[in-house]
């Protein structure tokens, strides 16, 4: 991989230890509608600093691989006019986006791989990608990169249109070590419950760091996935969301929908759906991931500094 342009200010903290989140960029390209999507953006940004720790938005701009990005990078990301082409970049995408010098949003896989080979170990998002349903063949890359990336991801669960006991157990077939963050059960990004047991319980950010320290320093192990329940209010029940997902499935294969254009077309639907509610959930969910990764970034660093 290229090596990354990073932020001054990214770059001063990770020369002294001091906490860092990356945050994903695809979220603000292709998940979210504007004016939501800057919104969001900045929001987050804005996160992370409350709990001290600097935040890392990582893209592809004119070939360059960025971490830590401008206001004008954020806008130009954001932007609604179709003359201003933000591709979508998963981990394999990286090389032949830059080598074309395109602009490029990053997705899970991209930021993990780019985030850590920065020297970033926690990351926050949304949701992952995992098993469609019914195509258990049609796995996110999401996945593969967490297993053997040393990093770890702040999300909600995987997302609530995939198949999720599959999903669950291709994570602990590759060795993912999944945490709940108080909760035993795996959440399924709008929903808090998915009825899929998780074996590892967590309470506090502090635990969550502890355990990065030994599985990223002392056993050199892959990627955990800290699964943090979007908050109550903002919850949309996994029953309600079933008849929409199924029916939005049947669609997408009468239309001919696949690969990356799969997710974003289920997403809008579930948002055309329950009239919005999946919007603000969305944002509920990943400004709540963004700041439990930055007390976990910031316990980390603590952690790190006493050992």
């Amino acid at each position: 991989m290229s090596s990354p342009r990073i932020a001054a200010e990214v770059a001063d903290a990770l020369a002294t230890g001091a906490p860092v989140v990356a945050l994903e960029s695809s979220i603000i390209a292709h998940g979210l509608p504007t004016p939501a999507n800057l919104e969001v953006a900045l929001a987050l940004e804005a996160e992370v600093r409350e709990t001290g720790a600097v935040p890392a938005t990582v893209a592809i701009i004119d070939g360059v691989i960025r971490v830590g990005l401008e206001r004008a990078d954020i806008d130009r990301l954001a932007s609604p006019s179709p003359a201003i082409a933000i591709a979508k970049a998963n981990v394999s995408d990286i090389a032949a986006l830059v080598v074309a010098k395109r602009t490029a949003a990053t997705t899970v896989s991209a930021t993990s791989a780019i985030a850590q080979r920065a020297g970033i170990s926690v990351f926050a998002t949304g949701g992952i990608g995992g098993v469609h349903r019914g195509a258990p063949y049609d796995e996110s890359s999401d996945l593969g990169t967490l297993a053997r990336t040393p990093i770890a991801v702040v999300c909600a669960g995987p997302k609530s249109i995939l198949d999720l006991v599959r999903t669950s157990e291709r994570l602990e077939s590759l060795g993912v070590l999944v945490l709940g963050l108080e909760t035993s059960e795996l959440p399924a990004f709008h929903s808090r419950r998915s009825g899929i047991a998780l074996e590892h319980r967590v309470g506090s950010a502090a635990e969550v760091a502890e355990i990065l320290r030994v599985r990223f320093d002392q056993l050199e192990q892959g990627g955990v996935l800290v699964a943090n329940p979007i908050p109550a209010a903002h919850e949309i029940p996994l029953e309600e969301l079933e008849p929409v997902i199924a029916e939005a499935e049947t669609d997408a294969k009468a239309e001919g929908v696949s690969g990356k254009a799969l997710t974003p077309f289920l997403l809008a639907r579930l948002e055309r759906a329950t009239s919005g509610r999946a919007v603000a959930a969305n944002r509920a969910l990943v400004v709540s991931n963004a700041k439990v990764a930055g007390a976990i970034a910031a316990a980390l660093s603590h952690a790190r500094a006493r050992a």
